[in-house]
């Protein structure tokens, strides 16, 4: 199973995971501090380190977590973990978080998501927030037995191939492949525009190629529609009409949709399914689907955006 690849022993990040309650179904690490980035983020020793933590049951967590770390919480802790949950489900992409928090010696920032909350996003790329960063290399730090939840994971990380194969060539390099999947979550995100280093993509890239290697060659060599030369570090798809149509068919349904709104004229209300076999024929087929991922990021990336800044008001 690709998700394998994912998984780290690193005794330092089960060091801080002790400091929090253990009911997660997942808890994974990533960004500058777990995998070395090329550019202005290169300085991985005193890189802040980025955890998600996937929890069943929100309120029950956050009950305990406000016992064991008060001081992390913002002015939210004194409503409640009942508040901290609602503002979780319903603001930003699902997911409350804790920066700047110093644990062990390292600065640290997490997230914390809801099981079902964070399968939806892997099945339906709902905003490609958590989901995003999974389809990058993660430090997989805990994970229990759920089955849906690992099927989920994996499913996300097929879907990631798929996008990335239909706003790709017909023939091209392993390094062009991961830009694209890379860059899916940065699709429309506005601060890929304003703030953030542009070359952002790359530099995750460029240093980690070993790792998407990793996380990807099962999938790609399992799959039916194209040829991996693993050798030469080269991969050709199938770019027919009917190749292109079975590609779109097994995308995420939130960016189906997204498409099925870019392409339906106004009073035709055609259904999905016939939009994308339309969209299969079509020359500029994988500019509709980059123009889908933008319309389906960048709502919940401005979310986002207004969630941290009012924290930032808030805590300074």
């Amino acid at each position: 199973m690709a998700l394998q690849a994912l998984h780290s022993s690193g005794v330092a990040f089960r060091k801080i995971l002790s400091h929090f309650p253990e009911e997660l179904s997942l808890a994974f690490a990533y960004g500058s501090g777990v995998y070395r980035q090329a550019g202005p983020n290169s300085d991985q020793k005193n890189a802040m380190l980025d955890f998600v933590f996937t929890v069943d049951d929100p309120i029950a967590w956050h009950s305990e977590n406000l016992k064991k770390n008060w001081s992390h919480y913002s002015f939210l802790k004194v409503l409640g973990p009942k508040i901290i949950t609602s503002v979780q489900n319903n603001y930003g992409a699902g997911v409350y978080y804790n920066p700047l928090i110093t644990c062990d010696g390292r600065l640290i920032k997490y997230g914390v998501i809801s099981t079902t909350l964070l399968i939806e996003d892997l099945l339906n790329w709902n905003n490609l927030y958590v989901a995003g960063r999974l389809q990058k290399p993660v430090k997989i730090v805990a994970m229990n037995e759920n089955v849906i939840l690992q099927s989920a994971l994996d499913k996300n990380l097929k879907s990631a191939v798929t996008a990335a194969f239909l706003m790709l060539p017909e023939s091209f390099s392993e390094e062009d492949l991961f830009i694209e999947i890379a860059g899916l979550s940065y699709s429309g995100d506005f601060r890929m525009v304003i703030g953030e280093d542009k070359t952002k993509v790359l530099n995750i890239v460029q240093p980690n190629m070993a790792h998407f290697r990793e996380l990807y060659s099962s999938i790609l060599q399992e799959n039916p529609q194209v040829v991996y030369k693993t050798q030469q570090g080269r991969l050709e798809i199938d770019k027919s009409p009917e190749g292109q149509f079975t590609q779109l068919m097994t995308l995420p349904k939130t960016l189906q949709q997204q498409i099925n709104h870019i392409m339906d004229p106004p009073g035709k209300n055609r259904d999905v399914e016939e939009t994308l076999l339309q969209l299969a024929h079509d020359p500029d087929c994988g500019d509709v689907v980059r123009l889908g991922l933008k319309k389906s990021v960048i709502y919940s990336s401005l979310k986002l955006h207004k969630m941290w800044k009012g924290w930032l008001r808030k805590t300074s």
